[in-house]
């Protein structure tokens, strides 16, 4: 039976991953990390703690949803401490906390990624894909998620503009443009264009067009539960605990 810790167990997910452990029987929530009082009621057997130290102790699989700088804790912690399985969701790293996920990797597994769903990762192929198809179609990304998400565009979004880049081969810092405003003139053959929208509850929506002449082409997913994330989250993370060190991405766990 594998031993599962929530980090950041006050959020959305923090409580979907409780409530998907509560029912399993092959898994365990052992512990949930917060740094205020918990805002549902764990298992009799969880443990509750703002000490991350005896966290990571209690956990073999630590899954975090947090925030990036929550998430930098925890890398940190895990550097300096005992060999523990991570599953990180956080998205909107900065380029030092995308460097200590690589350091962790060296003494951990660590399985990181911007979306837990089956969906997008089967998406993300199909991008790839098309990408070096329709070399010479425009290509713009439409993202949406609910009003209280704070980074843009979605850490889907851009690992979604990654893959296209990746088939195109050019560099997604130079040719991705992020919004359009003003007299900016014509679109650029290689640009990669991402909007992103926000409003309501929405869980998450991605739309990538193929724009040809008189032809196009849309590739799109969309999550209606943020409970997909979570149920992708632990069985990953089971499979994790029996890998070795290194970063996995949720295309190694689907084997995609």
């Amino acid at each position: 039976m594998a031993r599962f810790g929530i980090y950041g167990a006050n959020g959305r997910m923090g409580k979907l991953l409780s409530d998907y452990l509560s029912r399993r029987e092959d898994h365990t929530l052992s512990t949930v990390f917060v740094r205020k009082e918990l805002s549902f009621s764990p298992p009799p057997q969880t443990l509750v703690t703002n000490d991350l130290r005896a966290f990571l102790n209690d956990a073999e699989i630590a899954v975090d949803f947090s925030a990036p700088g929550g998430t930098e804790t925890l890398l940190e912690a895990v550097l300096g401490g005992k060999r523990r399985a991570l599953v990180i969701g956080t998205t909107g790293l900065n380029s030092h906390q995308q460097n200590l996920l690589k350091q962790a990797a060296e003494n951990a597994p660590i399985l990181y990624a911007t979306n837990m769903s089956l969906g997008i990762a089967l998406l993300d192929n199909l991008v790839f894909i098309a990408s070096k198809a329709l070399r010479d179609f425009d290509v713009e990304i439409t993202e949406m998620h609910h009003n209280r998400k704070k980074d843009a565009p979605s850490g889907t979004a851009l690992t979604l503009a990654a893959s296209v880049a990746k088939a195109r081969e050019t560099e997604l810092d130079k040719t991705m443009v992020s919004g359009r405003n003003g007299a900016i003139g014509e679109r650029s053959p290689d640009e990669i264009g991402v909007l992103s929208l926000r409003g309501g509850d929405i869980v998450g929506e991605h739309t990538i067009g193929f724009y040809g002449e008189g032809e196009y082409i849309r590739l799109s997913h969309t999550a209606t539960s943020r409970s997909a994330f979570a149920v992708s989250a632990i069985k990953a993370g089971a499979w994790l605990l029996a890998q070795p060190n290194g970063l996995y991405s949720i295309k190694d766990y689907f084997q995609l």
